[in-house]
């Protein structure tokens, strides 16, 4: 039994000002429109030969997104494991190990990155059962991409002595430079490495073992005292806080006399960055060499790719750029300097601002909101609440909230006084209709419809924001 693990984690940074700490690039719809790279990962597995539901690890903050977004593409079933502090590949992959050992003693690990982009299905499931041969031998199973050009964007991977079906690796090599990464592909003997992994739970444990004994201490600990909450597995945090923050290959298949690489041609690429996405999509408009997103109007504009989010952009006699608007930033940049852009991010990170961190749309377990307008006394957002969500019953101390219904019903639970649960009274609000909660009042929001619910929320008061909140009950577990 093949058992797939989606790994969910990164904020991918390079892509930013789209992807964003709270919302990064694997719930994006980059590659096609109608789903996102999680969903597109999830869905290649119906192509692969006795794949079970995957388990997907991801930290705490995407625990709702994730869940949502595989149900939408019919995963109901699969373990969501959250991650209380980041800790590489290596730790997240001993977790996945002993939690698909108790499922299967047997089983093999599928390991996929959440946010990669495989074109051909077939060749990638083809590329899967040569590996589950070689896994079955008790093999450490890499997938290397047959490279395509010299790319100094990637790690490489040496192939060694030929196996029944693949090579041994001899070594695993660090991203080069031109000149390296030019020799490396006239060899034939050098492959990108993809991230992508196919071994037995009981190998990869058992090189752990061998190669990192105190990471797989830390994380037999963590999963011991592992709670369930709601559908999500949670890892006790002292215990895999103590893992060392560390890559499998450098914990392991750096190390390991068991590692091997299977070639593949699957159309891939990590979209690690703006620069990636273009030279993926620029194939759209070869006469050009444009890539464009939403509205967006060009003239005498080439090898270009140009992202509109929110409103029309337009440019004029630019080359070589990439131009991506969101309603609260954009980002200029020469296309080949595209991987800079995380120093953006790193210094809005260094001075405090929240744009490398969340959108003006925020996604909660129960919809989304929109901030439209926000000063220092009063905020106006848009909030969308999914057909049965509910928020939580909460109070604000520093700030009183109008509702104006726009779509659909709202039954809105209401207290008396400041603070007060003894008394709480509940009523329906349709299009059109509005109520006043007051500063300190207990109160809820949920949608009993079919449709979405969509209000307009006017927010006054001496402090907004969102720490600004007791909750007395919550369906999703929040505190």
């Amino acid at each position: 039994m093949i058992l797939p693990v989606i790994l969910s984690g990164g904020a991918g940074s390079r892509l930013w000002p789209v992807s964003r700490e709270h919302y990064p690039k694997q719930f994006l719809n980059l590659h096609k429109d109608d789903v996102s790279l999680l969903q597109e990962a999830a869905l290649r597995l119906k192509g692969v030969a006795n794949a079970g539901d995957p388990i997907i690890v991801c930290n705490e903050e995407h625990r709702f997104l994730v869940a949502e977004q595989m149900q939408q593409v019919g995963f109901k079933g699969s373990q969501i494991i959250l991650e209380p502090c980041g800790r590489n590949t290596a730790p997240a992959l001993a977790i996945a190990a002993l939690a698909a050992i108790e499922v299967n003693v047997e089983a093999e690990l599928l390991v996929m990155p959440a946010d990669h982009v495989i074109k051909d299905v077939t060749a990638f499931s083809d590329a899967v059962e040569k590996g589950h041969t070689l896994s079955q031998q008790g093999k450490l199973v890499t997938f290397g991409i047959t490279p395509a050009s010299p790319h100094t964007g990637y790690g490489y991977i040496k192939r060694g002595s030929a196996l029944s079906e693949g090579f041994v690796v001899e070594a695993f090599v660090e991203k080069p430079d031109l000149a390296a990464a030019e020799s490396y592909l006239k060899t034939g003997e050098y492959l990108w490495n993809s991230g992508i992994f196919l071994f037995k739970a009981s190998s990869y444990l058992e090189a752990l073992k061998q190669y990192a004994p105190d990471i797989l201490t830390s994380c037999q600990a963590a999963y011991q005292a592992r709670t369930e909450d709601m559908d999500f597995l949670r890892i006790e945090e002292a215990a895999f806080a103590q893992c060392r923050n560390e890559s499998i290959d450098y914990a392991v298949m750096e190390h390991t006399k068991q590692a091997a690489v299977v070639p593949m041609s699957p159309g891939w690429s990590d979209i690690g960055a703006w620069d990636a996405l273009h030279e993926l999509r620029s194939i759209e408009d070869k006469q050009s060499g444009n890539v464009v997103h939403g509205d967006v109007m060009l003239h005498e504009t080439q090898n270009s790719l140009v992202y509109s989010d929110s409103r029309l952009v337009a440019a004029v006699g630019v080359k070589d750029l990439i131009i991506v608007e969101t309603d609260d930033a954009v980002l200029v940049a020469d296309r080949h300097q595209a991987q800079d852009t995380k120093l953006i991010v790193n210094a809005l990170k260094a001075a405090g601002r929240k744009e490398f961190q969340s959108h003006q749309q925020v996604y909660r377990p129960w919809g989304h909101y929109r901030t439209m307008v926000l000063t220092d006394s009063f905020q106006v957002k848009e909030i969308v609440v999914n057909p049965g969500g509910k928020l939580s019953l909460q109070m604000h101390h520093h700030r009183a909230e109008h509702w104006v219904v726009v779509q659909g019903t709202a039954q809105v639970t209401q207290g008396e006084g400041h603070g007060d649960i003894s008394k709480l009274r509940s009523f329906l609000l349709s299009e059109d209709e509005s109520t006043y909660i007051p500063l300190g009042t207990v109160h809820r929001l949920e949608n009993p419809g079919v449709i979405p619910l969509k209000l307009i929320e006017v927010q006054t008061g001496s402090y907004l924001g969102e720490d600004d909140i007791v909750r007395y009950n919550d369906k999703y577990g929040r505190e």
